[in-house]
């Protein structure tokens, strides 16, 4: 895909527009063929993407998916909390995949925030102690971490590779506080041993650490570089603007690449949401599109749908139009990209819901409710479509989808008021129909 580098230097944001998994890594891995760099800006090792190259299938939870493009470098942004030892085990289990001379262009912002394995531990903790009010997190760290930057007694890649004493005596402090919180942490953490490990693991992150803020600040402004960032979880999951309390504990709507990497608003130029051409959701909360039926299996055996991170299985419905629309007014994105409409390939017919309705009340709501009763107890209003019963995987062009294909996409563009740019048709590198 040819790009006007002086046209489109500038910051593009690629965010999930759903629940997440919505194959964002996929576009990035795309865009990133004329980019100098890819940035992670929130999240931690809870995200999940997937890049196939050839017949190497990459699976990045902590690395910006741009770490594949040899000539881009990948940044992890401040707003990203991070387990070195787990970006060390994913980093070589993709150099066993084919992964090459990652040490020489990923960089890690100086003030990210450490997640250690004892805010794993605080994650399961809290989970049993919510029972079947649990959240279903990854149990990867990331909300007790944010925890504690957000109480101030958190510890940054900068304080690991700066002096290891007063390093080791503040990680003391931090895991005594937790204890306050969960003793059972005693039992199931050794401190000595924390305090060692990370001793050997601050030689290792040396040569990657720098001030992320004036790294990206320098390509954007002065190299007049195409950058991108790639949101981790999506923005039905944001803390803020999610299906509260059933999100993930950052900002992965496009704020948070101001607040995550430093970056000025004036500087993104685009804003593309990634949405499946159904709908998808890991963990508990309210799912109103959700088909717990044949339809809701068909689409999880066709699409695969296991999550990256966690294997679990992926709950499958409808294309749900109200969470898009929001999602579309709370980013401002100025495209979208449709991904796995050949999942439908197979149906007779195919639905999208258009309208909630408060079944207590009678109220049609404009967007998802901020309540989670109430969102539990909306009814969906559908429009049906018919299927186009072909298989589309061959194709290249919109035209050369079949016409039901194309009015599918078309409604959804009418529906969300956003353009689609490109469609998905396949899992490979070059299954991405580009419309413009």
């Amino acid at each position: 895909m040819a790009v006007n580098r002086e046209r489109a230097s500038g910051v593009t944001v690629v965010l999930g527009a759903q629940w997440g998994d919505e194959g964002k890594g996929k576009l990035v891995d795309m865009l990133a063929e004329e980019a100098q760099a890819v940035c992670r800006c929130q999240g931690g090792n809870n995200a999940g993407h997937t890049v196939i190259v050839g017949e190497a299938k990459y699976d990045f939870h902590l690395l910006p998916s741009g770490i594949v493009r040899e000539d881009c470098v990948s940044i992890i942004g401040n707003g990203v909390v991070v387990h070195v030892p787990g970006l060390f085990a994913e980093i070589e289990k993709n150099v066993e995949k084919g992964l090459r001379g990652w040490e020489k262009r990923l960089r890690v912002s100086t003030r990210a925030h450490l997640v250690f394995d004892f805010h794993q531990e605080m994650d399961g903790l809290q989970e049993e102690e919510k029972g079947k009010g649990s959240i279903g997190t990854t149990k990867k760290g990331i909300g007790p971490c944010y925890a504690s930057k957000a109480n101030r007694i958190g510890l940054r890649v900068g304080d690991l590779v700066g002096d290891y004493d007063d390093f080791s005596r503040r990680l003391r402090q931090l895991f005594a506080a937790c204890t306050i919180r969960f003793p059972r942490l005693v039992e199931l953490c050794n401190i000595d041993e924390e305090v060692q490990r990370y001793r050997e693991l601050a030689e290792r992150m040396r040569p990657l650490v720098c001030d992320t803020v004036m790294l990206v600040h320098d390509l954007v402004v002065r190299q007049k570089a195409v950058v991108i960032v790639e949101g981790a979880n999506a923005a039905m999951l944001d803390i803020d603007f999610g299906t509260y309390p059933y999100v993930t504990s950052s900002n992965c709507t496009v704020g948070a690449v101001c607040t995550g990497l430093g970056v000025p608003p004036r500087l993104i130029h685009n804003v593309h949401g990634v949405t499946k051409a159904y709908t998808t959701r890991v963990g508990g909360g309210a799912f109103p599109t959700e088909q717990e039926n044949d339809v809701g299996q068909l689409l999880r055996d066709r699409g695969h749908e296991y999550g990256v991170t966690t294997g679990r299985p992926r709950r499958c419905g409808w294309l749900d139009m109200v969470a898009l629309r929001y999602s579309a007014i709370v980013n401002g994105y100025t495209s979208l990209a449709v991904t796995k409409l050949d999942i439908l390939d197979v149906l007779d017919e195919i639905k999208i819901g258009i309208k909630y309705t408060d079944c207590t009340t009678g109220e049609e709501l404009a967007s998802p409710p901020d309540q989670l009763a109430v969102l539990k107890n909306v009814e969906v209003t559908y429009i049906t479509l018919q299927g186009w019963k072909q298989d589309i995987t061959k194709c290249t062009t919109f035209d050369s989808l079949p016409p039901l294909a194309q009015a599918y996409v078309k409604k959804m563009e009418e529906l969300v008021e956003v353009p689609v740019q490109w469609v998905g048709v396949g899992p490979e590198r070059d299954s991405t129909i580009c419309i413009f």
